[in-house]
């Protein structure tokens, strides 16, 4: 891919506005240190440890032929090789000419499953269905698919937010993401950052700001850590806890994978319930 300048997506008020809030609400300088190296080093220990802090890094969940055959699957949805899965795309169709300018557009590949069999074989992995058993105490269930693109020069922040707070992850029992990079995951495109033991507030009230997100002032940056990863590294995270990613204003692609599982015992939250969670309901309260 040719490298673009920014100013070819955003305009300059809104490259302004990205860049001061990359700036105002993460943290570069507190990076993820703790990590094991493969599922196998995954002990009850660990497990403790994930739903203490909310988070767990290990670092080769996919190899590189597993990888590679992800990006491979990924790049077809995106072009239209491969038919079936849903793509977000960002930007006017008027506007992509070409295919550089239709995966500068891609934001997001979703229900894959049904249609992709190479991306469905890293959603039901072994070594990931066991280790989510492993957390859950119980066998575990994929209750969502999708794969976040963030392009470079100008690939779009996700504010910070947890994943219940969206309607098809709101269960009784804490779902649990990973978040499996194919792409090397850097502070200057993107990565993810949390906040760890936040899940431990429950669920927060969410507002349609630049997305459906927590409050910026709710946010504690303060406690922000970025967790960079190597191709094939991958974060697991509460779905309550709070996270979020910085926009890339690099010239590197950020592909990533991003699977949801929720216990086997786990059942959709009532509307009422969902709305005295995650909305303002009880409150009234404005962002």
């Amino acid at each position: 891919m040719a490298n673009k300048t920014l100013t070819a997506y955003l305009t300059p008020e809104d490259e302004q506005l990205a860049k001061t809030i990359a700036t105002s609400m993460y943290r570069y300088d507190n990076t993820n240190a703790d990590s094991i190296p493969t599922w196998a080093q995954l002990t009850d220990a660990h497990v403790k440890q994930f739903w203490e802090q909310g988070y767990l890094v290990v670092d080769n969940v996919l190899n590189e032929a597993e990888i590679r055959q992800s990006i491979d699957a990924l790049m077809d949805i995106v072009h239209g090789r491969s038919t079936g899965s849903k793509l977000q795309i960002v930007k006017p169709k008027e506007g992509i000419k070409t295919a550089e300018d239709r995966e500068l557009a891609a934001r997001k590949a979703y229900d894959y499953l049904d249609h992709e069999p190479r991306l469905r074989a890293v959603a039901e992995h072994a070594d990931i269905m066991n280790g989510m058993a492993r957390l859950f105490g119980e066998p575990a269930k994929i209750v969502q698919d999708q794969a976040i693109l963030k392009p470079p020069t100008g690939g779009a922040e996700k504010p910070w937010h947890q994943d219940m707070a969206y309607g098809n992850l709101a269960y009784d029992r804490s779902v649990v993401g990973i978040w499996i990079a194919l792409d090397p995951a850097e502070l200057d495109n993107g990565c993810m950052h949390v906040i760890p033991r936040s899940h431990m507030h429950g669920g927060s009230p969410h507002y349609s700001v630049r997305d459906w997100q927590l409050c910026d002032v709710n946010v504690q940056v303060d406690q922000d850590v970025a967790v960079p990863l190597k191709p094939g590294g991958a974060l697991l995270f509460s779905g309550l806890l709070h996270h979020g990613t910085p926009p890339n204003f690099s010239v590197k692609r950020r592909r990533a994978l991003q699977l949801h599982y929720a216990p086997q015992s786990a059942v959709k939250l009532t509307p009422r319930e969902y709305k005295r969670m995650f909305t303002n309901e009880m409150t009234n309260a404005e962002c």
